[in-house]
């Protein structure tokens, strides 16, 4: 059976404050003022940025290590938002829209076209970026813990 990513999340009474725990590692994620939070910390949208942004570095860094690029610095720009679907012009739910992510790459080292044109290609391969591109099925669960009286 394949290893199971597991991270923990809580989000207690501080309205939308949340700890992530992914083994030793702590991030608290918020949503913004202008939202009802305390912009504490990235949104929910800013971790899958950052989650396929990361990904997508570090799979170029492995890929040019191991062809001997002179890969010096990967810097990368995402940005998401909604988007009327194209093919949807005769939905029944004119709301319907497409999730759309711009990917910016921008790499620095003494490299050739075909390589740069390689780095795109190889920033497509990323697990993120797969995982987001295919089907996936989320299975959710809920259990209720009792109140503990003080």
């Amino acid at each position: 059976m394949p290893e199971k990513k597991i991270v923990h999340i809580h989000l207690d009474k501080e309205n939308y404050k949340t700890v992530l725990h992914a083994g030793n590692h702590e991030i608290i994620a918020d949503e913004p003022e202008s939202h009802g939070g305390k912009d504490l910390g990235p949104d929910p949208y800013d971790l899958l940025l950052m989650s396929l942004g990361t990904c997508t570095a570090i799979t170029l860094r492995m890929y040019a290590k191991r062809k001997g690029w002179p890969l010096e610095d990967i810097y990368l720009e995402l940005r998401h938002y909604k988007d009327h679907a194209k093919d949807c012009v005769d939905c029944e739910d004119p709301k319907s829209r497409i999730d759309k992510i711009e990917k910016e790459l921008i790499v620095k080292g003494d490299l050739s076209d075909e390589q740069i044109e390689r780095l795109l290609e190889i920033s497509k391969k990323c697990p993120v970026y797969k995982t987001l591109n295919g089907d996936i099925e989320i299975e959710s669960m809920i259990e209720k813990k009792p109140v503990k009286e003080n």
